[in-house]
C-alpha cells in the first residue's frame, strides 16, 4: 500500500492487495493493517461522472465517485491505469475514478461539487498511480476529448497527460502527485498493457 502526507486518510493499493471491493479476503488484508473499518460503500464505476454522497458501507449503484463527511467510513474506487483521485476538505473526503471519459465528463467537478453540497471545500487532493504520458498512446480524439495536454510517449508517438488534464479540473488546490506509471510497473494492474481483468483499490476515510 502506498499511504500519503497530504491526506492521512487514505491508501493506494498494489494489484497484488487484491480488489477488497468484491474479495472478502483481500479487504480484510487490507483494512487491518490500516486500522479501518472492514465495510466499505463502493459502487460499479462506468465511466462517467456521477459522484454519490454515502453515509453508509455497501454498494451504492453505478457511479465513478463517492464523497462522506460520516468519520471511519471507508470509500473506494479501482482501477487499471484511469487515475484515482483523492479530494479532501476538512469535514469531509472523496474518491473519483477518472479515465480520460471521466475526465471528459466532469467527475473530478462533480467531486468537488459534491463535497460543497456538504458544506465543505476541497483543499487537498491527491492523484495515485495511473499510465502517464511515457506510455499512454491516443488519438486526437482523446487528447480533444480533455481539452488538450498533448504529450509523446517514450517511443515518439502521441500520448495525453491526464494527470495534467486533472489538474487543471482541480485548479488551485494543493495536489500530490504519486509519480508511478502503472503501464511501467509491474506491481500495478495495467489494462492497456495486458487487458487485465484484475485492479487495484483506492480507499479513504475521515481520520
Amino acid at each position: 500500500m502506498i499511504r500519503s502526507g497530504t491526506i492521512p486518510g487514505l491508501a493506494f493499493g498494489h494489484e497484488s492487495d487484491g480488489d477488497g471491493r468484491s474479495d472478502v479476503a483481500a479487504r480484510n488484508r487490507i483494512s487491518d493493517p490500516l486500522g479501518i473499518s472492514r465495510a466499505w460503500a463502493t459502487v460499479r464505476q462506468v465511466h462517467g461522472s456521477d459522484v454519490t454522497t454515502v453515509t453508509t458501507p455497501g454498494d451504492h449503484g453505478e457511479a465513478d465517485g463517492l464523497v462522506t463527511a460520516t468519520r471511519d467510513l471507508p470509500i473506494t474506487v479501482a482501477t487499471a491505469d484511469c487515475l484515482p483521485i483523492a479530494l479532501a476538505g476538512t469535514r469531509s473526503i472523496g474518491v473519483v475514478h477518472a479515465g480520460w471519459r471521466g475526465l471528459a465528463a466532469g467527475v473530478i467537478e462533480s467531486g468537488v461539487a459534491a463535497i460543497a453540497a456538504l458544506g465543505d471545500e476541497v483543499d487537498r487532493a491527491v492523484i495515485g498511480p495511473h499510465i502517464r504520458s511515457c506510455c499512454y498512446e491516443v488519438g486526437d480524439e482523446v487528447i480533444e476529448a480533455v481539452g488538450g495536454f498533448a504529450a509523446a510517449t517514450r517511443a515518439g508517438t502521441q500520448s495525453v497527460d491526464l494527470a495534467d488534464a486533472a489538474l487543471s479540473r482541480l485548479g488551485g488546490v494543493t495536489t500530490e502527485v504519486v509519480d508511478i506509471c502503472t503501464m511501467d510497473d509491474g506491481a500495478f494492474a495495467s489494462y492497456r498493457e495486458t487487458a487485465t481483468p484484475h485492479r487495484q483499490v483506492t480507499v479513504a476515510w475521515l481520520t
